[in-house]
């Protein structure tokens, strides 16, 4: 075969294709060069160095956690959704088997929650938050209920004090069937429906001719008070065998604003003339001072003010009547150490469920697309070497509780009444 030399233009034309070709493939070979990312692996990858640098323990509980990256990184790599993706990352952490571990997304009340507990104390998540809340509130639209997933139904288990849910006579053990002709999500069914009736269908008991519709009118829920006004809602006296019962349900301990409301009513409150008192610490969020005991615990000093009328009046700075205690699985955190004081220094009997042992401390992290990390900074020993991480405290009283088709009915709050009332008939 005879070769025939190639015009000197078209050798130039072809050397420089070459060289252009090596380039290219030098760069994407290159490990300056990367391949976008997803969000979801972003955030994936954001969430793994975090705890990677932030978890309280460096041996990781005994895991490799590396090894855990590797198995779940090409799995992220298919999500398609940031709710996909937050599902698996919350097996990830699950390896770890902490508690304050977990990822929040908006599309739960959590997220919304926990930021109010941790923002108003946190100058510089205030300023992260800004591009997501522009006007400075951490809220979401809600009706005030907790809720439950049972057998793949949904169920609500708790209902805060004074919330559109108690006003509109929704109950504990209410199965959600929809709202709004639509399956229950518990965000997205209620957004931007603030004083909007919507329509929720329920069914009371297992019989299917228990389906009612109920209609509700959701608020928007600011997370800094909501609790603070469900406490104040829920204080009450309840009158049995001519005798005073003094209740209050503290959902959340995470600010000094709670203690001190609970001291104003026993002080010098509605609760003041009570004869017994019960305290409700199940379910909404912990992080209690250690000082909340000492009202119950240090000495009992008075103080008597007469007026020129000759009115006296006296107020105790303690508390030294019966207290009972309710807690469930609900209960977490330093809720849980109140507990465990509560049975150490003989205060009162604990009533209820097994509190679920999750008392590590925890730090929020704000991802960039604005998810929420919340990561176990620190372990915690009560009394120098008493670890409640992992075992919880279990009630002097057990009252086993299931809301599932409840009724409204409240075995564990009616046990703590008996308990409470037999405590001053003795």
């Amino acid at each position: 075969m005879k070769l025939f030399p190639l015009p000197r233009n078209h050798r130039l034309i072809i050397t420089t294709l070459i060289s252009l070709c090596l380039i290219l493939f030098s760069w994407l070979n290159s490990p300056l060069h990367s391949t976008p990312t997803n969000p979801q692996t972003e955030l994936f990858n954001q969430v793994w160095q975090t705890v990677n640098d932030n978890f309280y323990d460096p041996n990781f509980n005994g895991i490799n956690w590396q090894t855990i990256k590797d198995e779940y990184e090409p799995q992220i790599r298919q999500t398609q959704s940031r709710e996909t993706a937050a599902t698996l990352i919350n097996q990830m952490l699950s390896q770890l088997n902490t508690s304050h571990t977990h990822l929040y997304i908006p599309n739960q009340p959590a997220y919304y929650q926990v930021l109010g507990i941790f923002a108003p104390r946190n100058r510089d998540l205030r300023q992260q938050l800004k591009p997501f809340f522009p006007n400075g509130k951490i809220e979401y639209t809600g009706i005030g209920i907790v809720t439950k997933t049972i057998d793949n139904q949904t169920f609500i288990s708790a209902i805060l004090e004074g919330s559109p849910a108690a006003e509109a006579g929704l109950k504990v053990g209410d199965r959600i069937l929809s709202v709004d002709n639509r399956p229950f999500q518990p965000i997205e069914s209620f957004a931007d429906q603030a004083g909007t009736p919507v329509k929720m269908v329920i069914q009371r008991s297992p019989n299917p001719n228990s389906q009612q519709e109920i209609t509700v009118t959701p608020k928007l829920l600011d997370t800094t008070t909501m609790y603070l006004d469900a406490m104040d809602a829920s204080t009450e006296i309840i009158e049995q065998q001519s005798k005073k019962i003094g209740y209050i349900h503290i959902w959340s301990y995470a600010s000094d604003d709670y203690q001190e409301q609970l001291e104003e009513e026993l002080i010098y409150g509605r609760l003041k003339q009570a004869d017994t008192l019960v305290v409700d610490l199940r379910d909404g969020w912990g992080g209690s001072p250690l000082t909340a005991l000492n009202i119950y615990t240090a000495p009992n000093l008075s103080l008597t003010t007469i007026f020129r009328d000759g009115t006296k009046y006296t107020h105790y700075a303690g508390w030294n009547k019966p207290v009972v205690m309710i807690v469930n699985d609900g209960s977490r955190s330093a809720k849980e150490i109140l507990a465990y004081g509560f049975q150490q220094f003989d205060i009162g009997p604990v009533v209820g469920t097994p509190t679920p042992g999750a008392v590590v401390a925890g730090r929020p992290f704000l991802m960039s697309d604005g998810s929420l990390l919340y990561v176990a900074v620190a372990d915690v020993y009560v009394n120098g070497d008493e670890r409640l991480e992992g075992k919880g405290v279990t009630p002097n009283i057990l009252v086993p509780f299931s809301p599932e088709y409840a009724q409204g009915a409240d075995p564990q709050k009616e046990r703590a009444l008996e308990v409470a009332l037999a405590a001053v008939q003795e």
